[in-house]
């Protein structure tokens, strides 16, 4: 199984356009997956009190997360579309880890930090307006080295797409192409 986590607010974003052409490659394939919209789905990223009390004692109250975390358990691969913002990623998304990703769920300190998560192929996609290289300390060391490793997300590849807005529309077309082609070529 395939879980996409999607983060961007407008459905007529060319992000929107990499998950479809995602989805239409699992379609044709035959690839089970699942799709967590954050923003459709009305994803708060910001802790209550309550949940705050219950992280380290590993314990989501929010039916959402819940329902997330049975799609992580019953996935062997994952895919990650947003955008760099701010040269990081959305808000939503660090939220979606801060309260997804628990202890207990996704990785234990029993003798040490533990990875929980067995996912071995998992897929990056990013878009920005800057040059890629300029996001590869914050993609490759912070989000896929400190954030995806450490709980058991692993092997990850990034694409990145530079100039999404102002580029033109070949180079748009290209992009989508290449991720299809990548997609694909895991599956292999």
């Amino acid at each position: 199984m395939v879980t996409i986590v999607f983060s961007h607010p407008w459905h007529g974003s060319f992000n929107k356009a990499i998950l479809d052409t995602v989805t239409a490659v699992y379609d044709k394939e035959n690839v089970p997956y699942n799709v967590i919209d954050l923003h459709k789905d009305g994803f708060n990223p910001v802790f209550t009190e309550e949940e705050l009390a219950g992280y380290s004692q590993g314990r989501a109250f929010d039916p959402l997360i819940l329902r997330y975390q049975e799609m992580i358990k019953k996935s062997d691969e994952m895919v990650f579309i947003f955008p760099n913002w701010w040269n990081t990623m959305p808000a939503i998304l660090k939220g979606f880890f801060d309260k997804a990703l628990l202890k207990d769920f996704a990785f234990n300190y029993e003798g040490g930090f533990n990875p929980l998560l067995k996912i071995e192929k998992t897929t990056v996609i990013t878009t920005s307006e800057h040059p890629s290289p300029n996001f590869a300390n914050i993609i490759e060391k912070g989000f896929i080295g400190d954030m995806l490793n450490p709980v058991g997300i692993r092997n990850a590849v990034w694409l990145g797409c530079e100039g999404t807005s102002k580029g033109t529309d070949e180079h748009r077309r290209e992009f989508l192409g290449k991720v299809a082609k990548h997609i694909l070529d895991i599956r292999a």
